[in-house]
């Protein structure tokens, strides 16, 4: 297949999960990519696994000063870029009662902030086409106690991609957000539940029955990515099971 031959991609949190998923997808698919993430045990296998057309870097995606580095290894292998994918995250559940200020900064200075400054440092090499997917959540449009800071992020990233699409429109440039449902990665481990149990209870809000498989979310990434999603900009696409419909 070659739906993205020749494409350039930046792939933050590709390391697990739904950016792994994502990233091998993309090569399949004929494209070149940049995965990151902090932890240098986790690029490795990544790499590994992805097998072909990979650069992994380690970089913190709140950290400004790794995005610099990101974006100057980028620059100097491949000198442009074609496609952005801002995944990385993480869950960590705090009632408002109980939440800190630790907690809210950073879950905002990974999954709001960063995404700002990782776009910003990038945009200077993307080209007449380009497309940024911000992966965000069906939580955006959701109530579920315990998640004040997270779904105010995925919210931030739903009106990012309004404002973009606005502001690149003579450039070229298509943003969109991801949006899925709950997602069986290792995410779930993070939790203050059992995966066992959180599975379960989530089963019972999602229409389809089950949770999202990483390679599903990765096929929808690549649509955006693609053209074939060529005339959708500022738009939200919701691959959540309908969890966040009814």
């Amino acid at each position: 297949m070659s739906t993205l031959a020749g494409k350039i991609a930046v792939i933050s949190g590709g390391t697990t999960g739904i950016g792994l998923a994502i990233a091998q997808r993309f090569v399949a698919e004929g494209a070149y990519v940049f995965i990151f993430g902090r932890r240098q045990a986790q690029l490795d296998e990544a790499a590994q696994l992805i097998g072909r057309n990979v650069t992994a870097i380690q970089a913190d995606a709140a950290n400004l000063d790794d995005l610099d580095r990101v974006a100057a290894a980028v620059k100097k292998e491949k000198d442009m870029v074609d496609i952005i994918v801002s995944n990385a995250g993480f869950t960590e559940q705090a009632a408002i009662d109980s939440l800190t200020p630790e907690h809210f900064d950073k879950t905002f200075n990974l999954m709001a902030r960063g995404p700002v400054f990782l776009v910003q440092k990038l945009l200077p090499l993307m080209k007449q086409g380009g497309s940024i997917i911000l992966v965000g959540s069906a939580m955006h449009v959701m109530g579920i106690p315990g998640h004040t800071a997270y779904a105010a992020t995925k919210a931030a990233l739903r009106s990012y991609a309004r404002t973009w699409a606005a502001e690149f429109k003579n450039r070229g440039i298509r943003v969109n957000t991801l949006s899925p449902g709950v997602t069986d990665t290792p995410i779930l481990d993070a939790q203050s539940a059992p995966r066992d149990e959180l599975i379960a209870m989530y089963q019972t809000m999602i229409p389809i029955g089950r949770l999202a498989r990483a390679e599903e979310v990765a096929s929808a990434a690549l649509f955006l990515a693609s053209d074939q999603s060529s005339y959708m900009t500022g738009a939200d696409l919701m691959n959540d099971g309908g969890v966040g419909q009814v």
